[in-house]
């Protein structure tokens, strides 16, 4: 694990949402963070019970959405405790085994050392390799890496369009970004019964299981403020990505993107 890159600057009084607030831009960064060390050692079981581990399915397509293939360098930015790191390394020693190749290296970013420290403690895979690092400044050189993947991530990022900036300029010419992401319901039903699940229920298990119900509060609201599909979908090809694609995952209560740094 490598020590975390400063913060990236950010402009005086630019503003960004936090939950249902608007904060300046920096602030958010400060209080994700607070967010993150707070919810860090609880974060893997709070996901299966917010979801009923029906995210472990999501990131199961994400995954084969991605394709990891030997001898690539994949940045998990948002990596967290290495989830889709885990799957990330196991599918392209799996594709090395059938075909050959040269080994894969998967490097999991996060903003949040705790996280990271979290994800340390599960154990990874040979590939993987753990960084503190911030997605609006990533510490590597530009056309370094063959594919960028950030799983429910984004929506804390200060600012979305730098971030995605950053993804187009570490990828090399014919990377693939992908993104899986909270996103709109595609029913009027279905988005009612989701909002009354995560209002009501998700902060207080939060509050009873990791004693923190402000925290699943704003991940609750900052899901409610990030952009839907076709808005988040014209940001990225506004990044530069070409051929960009959404994939609706539990009618639409998540969403992949797929995108093409050509």
């Amino acid at each position: 694990m490598t020590d975390a890159a400063p913060p990236s600057d950010l402009p005086a009084g630019k503003t960004s949402t936090f939950g249902f607030r608007d904060v300046e831009a920096g602030e958010k960064v400060r209080l994700v963070r607070g967010v993150f060390d707070s919810v860090a050692s609880s974060y893997d079981l709070m996901n299966d019970l917010m979801s009923g581990g029906v995210h472990r399915l999501w990131k199961d397509a994400a995954a084969a959405r991605l394709n990891p293939r030997p001898g690539e360098v994949i940045l998990d930015v948002a990596g967290g405790t290495g989830d889709m790191a885990r799957r990330y390394s196991k599918m392209a020693r799996a594709a090395q085994q059938r075909r050959g190749g040269e080994d894969a290296r998967v490097i999991v970013l996060d903003y949040n050392a705790e996280m990271i420290l979290a994800g340390v403690a599960k154990g990874g895979e040979p590939e993987m390799t753990w960084t503190v690092g911030d997605a609006m400044a990533l510490p590597l050189p530009d056309a370094s890496v063959d594919a960028y993947s950030i799983s429910f991530g984004i929506r804390n990022v200060a600012d979305i369009s730098q971030a995605l900036a950053e993804a187009r300029r570490v990828l090399k010419p014919g990377g693939r970004f992908l993104c899986l992401e909270f996103s709109r319901p595609t029913t009027g039903a279905l988005r009612k019964a989701y909002d009354a699940w995560s209002f009501n229920a998700i902060p207080r298990i939060g509050g009873w299981v990791a004693g923190d119900r402000d925290s699943y509060q704003y991940l609750v609201e900052s899901i409610r403020r990030f952009p839907e599909q076709a808005t988040f979908k014209a940001m990225i090809e506004t990044a530069g990505f070409s051929r960009v694609s959404v994939t609706n995952l539990s009618g639409g209560i998540a969403a992949i993107h797929h995108g093409w740094a050509i």
